[in-house]
């Protein structure tokens, strides 16, 4: 019996299971992202129960300037929800467009978080002022560096969009991004919730 008789023809990128291994790559990837984020945000729960006080966040964070960005992150999921609609409408300049719009949000949140980390050294809450300073540049630092990988990504898959490289029989690739993106704005909202209103 021959190869190919034993394992039929699929279309190239796709497994014999009809899933095609660029999204379960993302899925395999994201899958160990959740892992590490999981460990970094349960050492955080674990240090601040186990600590005898723990510092008020309204205290040393700009908490209404965070909510802002959060809704900034929230709001490029939106674009990047429409994005993806639009590349399988056919319609490649609208999706490129959008594409640009949610790596411009995504860069306003980077300007933010950059804005916020001036404000709170200036106000002298820096890295080793205390446990809630080591705690809090580091989950958000981490998340700022995934956000920044999202960006460009964001820009290099709009180029191939814009280009008409990037068909609709690819559309695993531009929905591979997105993926990425909501699940770096649904560890935001996590962060921004157990560090700033918890």
């Amino acid at each position: 019996m021959t190869q190919s008789s034993t394992y039929p023809a699929t279309p190239h990128g796709v497994l014999n299971t009809g899933v095609n291994t660029g999204k379960l790559g993302m899925w395999v990837f994201l899958a160990s992202e959740i892992m590490f984020f999981t460990a970094l945000i349960g050492s955080y729960i674990v240090l601040r129960l186990g600590a005898d006080s723990w510092p008020v966040p309204g205290d040393y964070l700009a908490v209404p300037v965070l909510a802002v960005n959060t809704f900034v992150l929230i709001t490029s999921s939106v674009t990047m929800v429409k994005a993806v609609q639009a590349f399988d409408a056919g319609d490649n300049d609208r999706s490129a467009r959008l594409l640009l719009l949610t790596a411009l949000l995504g860069c306003v949140f980077l300007t933010i978080k950059l804005w916020d980390y001036n404000h709170m050294i200036h106000n002298e809450f820096k890295i080793n002022t205390n446990l809630l300073g080591s705690i809090y540049y580091f989950l958000t630092g981490f998340h700022g560096l995934h956000v920044l990988g999202g960006v460009i990504s964001l820009l290099v898959i709009r180029s191939g969009v814009k280009s008409g490289k990037l068909l609709g029989g690819q559309h695993f690739r531009v929905e591979g991004v997105g993926l990425y993106w909501h699940f770096v704005d649904l560890i935001w909202i996590v962060l921004f919730a157990i560090l700033c209103l918890v």
